[in-house]
This record gives C-alpha cells, structure tokens and sequence, in this order.
C-alpha cells in the first residue's frame, strides 16, 4: 500500500501545483521576515528519521505503527490539499531538501500546503517513539522545525497548527482499526490455547 501511495504521490503534487488558489493574509508570516533556513530543517527532520528506524531496529512494532499510521496521514493530506485550495504564502523560499524528490518528482511543489507534511512527519515519529528522552527530543524538533518553517515562510501559521491535531486523529484510528483487532486476536489465541490445556490439568487434579 504504501509503495502504491509513493508511487502517486509524484503524480498528485505535479496536478496540484498547476491550479490556482488563494493567498490568506497571515498575521504572523507577515511580521517575519523569510530567511532560508532549508539545512536546518533537512538536517532536524532526518535526523528524527535515523532515530526512529534505529528504534524500531530493536522492536519492530514501532516500524508497523509508523508505517500504517503514515497511510492514513498520507491519504488525508491528499484529501485536504485536494479540498483546501492555496497558493504559496508571501515571500516564500523554496525548500531546498534531496531527499525529497522520492516524494515531489522533479518539480518545485509549493502549493502542497493544508495541512503541512514537515509537522505531519515529525509528530507521527513523536507518537511512535516510546522511551521519555525520545519523545522530549521529537516535541523540541516539532517545535523548532515549527518556527523554522514560518522563517522560511514554507507555510502558512494554520498548515502548521492543524497538522499535529490531524496526525494524531490519523495515528489513533490506525492503532484503534487494525492494531486494537490484532492485539484481540491475539489474546484470544492466548485464551484458546489455555483453555485447551484446562481439561487435562482437571484430569491430573482430579486423578
């Protein structure tokens, strides 16, 4: 499935960037002034990625959550974005990132705006991290690549604020609809097994 998604995802950011949308007066992108800060960014965000997959080297559930938790979070930013028509904000300076062309093709997207992808990534590794320290050094990146994109005037202050709510309604239907129903299974195999070792415990005891 999610080889699928990456596949389209080139395809849907190069349809979304040829349309026209609206520019929204923000408030706070207007009192700061951009800079390009596209390193530090690159270099927060991927640096969360390596942690993460070097977590979940050692217990691989947190590699299951993330990536089913992803699906869902990359099927509603298509859905959004689809809805949710903008053009980039005022003194936008693209986003200078690698790695990123597995993602956007060859192309400068910049009207992939609602809700922002950078916050979607980063919270979705904070709710999968399970160790204190971890998840004190995501909520710090979530933070700062926060600010870092208003500086870069990436996006706009409401992509970045919905982001966080809408990947934790993703995250938590995901563990709701297929983890909770296999943590179910589970249990009742455990029972099953159990409750066939009863009768020959009750034939000992009795004996």
């Amino acid at each position: 499935m999610i080889f699928i998604i990456l596949i389209m995802l080139p395809v849907f950011f190069n349809t979304i960037q040829k349309r026209n949308g609206v520019v929204l007066h923000d408030v706070v992108l207007a009192q700061i002034p951009p800079h390009n800060v596209s390193v530090a960014i690159f270099v927060i965000i991927w640096g969360m990625a390596l942690l993460i997959l070097y977590r979940a080297a050692f217990k691989p559930d947190i590699y299951l959550h993330y990536i089913w938790a992803l699906i869902v979070v990359c099927l509603a930013r298509m859905t959004t974005i689809s809805f949710v028509a903008l053009n980039p904000p005022v003194g936008l300076i693209p986003l200078t990132d690698p790695l990123t062309g597995i993602f956007y093709g060859e192309s400068n997207i910049t009207k992939d705006l609602f809700f922002s992808g950078h916050i979607a990534t980063l919270t979705l590794i904070y709710l999968c991290l399970e160790k204190k320290n971890d998840k004190i050094l995501g909520l710090i990146a979530i933070v700062t690549v926060a600010c870092l994109l208003l500086v870069q005037h990436i996006h706009y202050t409401v992509d970045i604020i919905a982001s966080p709510f809408i990947t934790y309604a993703c995250f938590s239907l995901t563990r709701y609809f297929i983890f909770s129903s296999r943590e179910e299974h589970q249990a009742n195999q455990v029972g099953q097994r159990q409750s066939g070792h009863q009768p020959f415990r009750n034939k000992y005891q009795n004996g």
